[in-house]
């Protein structure tokens, strides 16, 4: 078959070029928070449309936007055009199918956070101070009759998860305190705008105080099963995933890999104490770092602050990959934003034009205030010094503040693959990172100290890693209905080695998410073997050049990765 004329591919890449960003600014214009957060501030005086009549329009734009790119040949367009084709349409299908299928907005209150109303505008610069307080001001106006669209959504499914409803709730402090304090601190800085801001600012705290009462009320009738069951878990992780993956199939994986590595902790254990293997080693080593690197409240931060700070200097003098300047700032977690994960990375827009100068914000959480005195304990034994060096590795460096920096320097013929992130791969990256670093080292040196810190960190990563590995287990055996809290909680403890406090919270986790607790494993596993394939591919690359150009993409799902690394099978 002849190739394609040069006009006919040209024709058909602006083609596809314009309607790919035709579709980004509609999918902006209906979530004007997500908008916000990837730096396009044209909505930042809104607030998402959550009505039952605007899912229907959702529902015809995704279907109309899923047609404009089946006109596109893929064929006719450049390789890296292709890649942001297969991705823009896997969003589209995932939002339809989300929209029209899971309906979350019927039964997830923690869809309609309030604080995530004006979290971004407290948080970030992206607007001059005037801009950000007219901006609040008017999504404070609109709260009200946000959180009343939300009681009428809320209503009309079969009913609220428990654990959902308790988490909304627990969330609604941290919204009230942005409402209270944050708004009042912004405002001092242009005081002339408080006869604008401050009656919106009360209308909204109100607002909240109502729902946060319906929400009291509903707790005790809120009985609905939080799991998903088998049919809709597969589609969820199929679209979370974008791989043909099963959930049996996963499960199998994930379980043989659980015994390999449970192999390799039990080693790692053995050299570090310098014993032979024998029974409750392992947990007796992990014990043993936990007691002499303990952490408490107000050590958390300044050993996350003294563990990025070496981190930098590790990275760049190992070469492993190229490191930016870009600023990474440890907060503690906001209140409106905890309940789920014990740490995430929250960089600045990458559709912001000042993106690099604002810093990427890692948050930690503490544990919660309402746990008794053992479980937070057990916490602190989890996070100890050494698990907090792993999470900055995880959280910040090589991991997911340098992975996504690389990431947001991405400059494509579209806008697809900076405002669309694959969970698998930004995980899975920043996983993989941390075996990298461990097997490196935490530092040089040939001393009884130096071997003794490696080997303390390679003992966590390995725990980590068996953490990836039971997160998938229990994404799949909690939304299929294959566990009991207790059997989960036993899982976590004797084969994760993971503190009691630990183990309740992914409990919860896996409740309040589904697919998303798989994405460290799936993502590991594909992550490593295409920087194994490269490696082998093009021996004439040094580590930190192989790494530069895995993350010179952008955050793509791993398959397309392959592709854009010249790694796809050929047929």
């Amino acid at each position: 078959m002849s190739s394609p004329s040069q006009p006919d591919a040209e024709a058909m890449t602006q083609r596809f070029r314009q309607v790919a960003e035709r579709v980004l600014d509609a999918l902006l214009e209906e979530a004007p928070e997500w908008a916000l957060e990837l730096g396009d501030t044209r909505g930042a005086s809104r607030l998402s449309d959550r009505s039952a009549e605007a899912d229907t329009r959702r529902v015809a734009v995704l279907t109309d936007a899923l047609g404009s790119l089946d006109e596109i040949d893929g064929d006719l367009i450049p390789e890296g055009d292709l890649v942001d084709l297969e991705i823009l349409r896997a969003k589209l299908s995932a939002d339809l199918w989300h929209t029209a299928e899971l309906r979350p907005l019927t039964w997830n209150p923690l869809l309609y956070s309030p604080g995530e109303a004006v979290y971004t505008l407290l948080d970030r610069d992206s607007l001059p101070v005037p801009e950000r307080l007219e901006a609040l001001a008017a999504r404070c106006a609109a709260l009200p009759d946000y959180l009343d669209t939300a009681r009428a959504r809320l209503c009309e499914g079969a009913g609220m998860p428990r654990v959902h409803v308790e988490t909304a709730l627990a969330q609604l402090a941290g919204a009230r305190a942005m409402l209270t304090d944050g708004i009042p601190d912004l405002l001092r800085r242009e005081p002339s705008l408080s006869g604008r801001v401050d009656p919106a600012r009360e209308a909204a705290l109100a607002a909240v105080e109502r729902y946060g009462q319906w929400l009291r009320d509903e707790v005790e009738t809120a009985t609905a099963d939080p799991r998903l069951g088998e049919r809709d878990f597969a589609a969820q992780l199929w679209y979370t995933l974008d791989s043909e993956l099963s959930p049996e199939a996963l499960l199998v994986r994930a379980e043989s890999d659980l015994l390999a590595t449970e192999e390799a902790i039990a080693e790692a254990a053995a050299e570090y104490e310098g014993r032979p293997r024998r029974a409750g080693q392992v947990a007796e080593v992990l014990a043993g770092l936990a007691r002499t690197t303990a952490t408490d409240a107000d050590g958390v931060r300044p050993t996350c602050d003294d563990a990025l700070t070496h981190l930098w200097d590790r990275v760049r003098g190992l070469d492993l990959v190229t490191v930016y300047d870009d600023p990474v700032r440890i907060i503690p977690m906001p209140e409106a934003r905890r309940g789920v994960a014990v740490a995430y990375c929250d960089p600045p827009g990458p559709l912001d034009p000042a993106a690099h100068e604002m810093p990427t914000l890692v948050a930690v959480a503490p544990p919660p205030a309402d746990w008794p005195q053992e479980r937070q304990d057990s916490f602190f034994r989890e996070y100890n010094g050494t698990m907090l060096r792993n999470l900055m590795v995880h959280e910040a460096v090589p991991g997911h503040a340098l992975q996504l920096a690389h990431a947001s320097r991405h400059d494509g013929g579209t806008r697809v693959r900076r405002t669309l992130w694959s969970g698998t791969f930004v995980e899975g990256w920043a996983v993989y990172g941390e075996e990298v670093l461990a097997g490196r080292g935490w530092r040089d040196g040939v001393g009884e100290a130096a071997r003794r810190d490696n080997l303390a960190l390679r003992l966590i990563q390995l725990k980590t890693r068996l953490r990836a590995l039971l997160n998938a287990v229990l994404d799949v055996r909690v939304h299929t209905r294959d566990i009991t809290e207790a059997e989960a909680i036993a899982l976590l403890t004797e084969r994760g080695h993971q503190e009691e406090g630990e183990a309740v919270g992914k409990w919860r986790r896996a409740q309040l998410t589904s697919a998303q607790l798989s994405t460290y494993y799936v993502g590991y596993t594909e992550v490593a073997e295409i920087a194994r394939d490269l490696a082998a591919r093009r021996p004439e690359l040094t580590e930190r050049e192989r790494h530069d150009a895995m993350l010179a993409h952008g955050s793509p799902p791993p398959r397309h990765l392959r592709t854009l690394l010249g790694l796809a099978e050929q047929c």
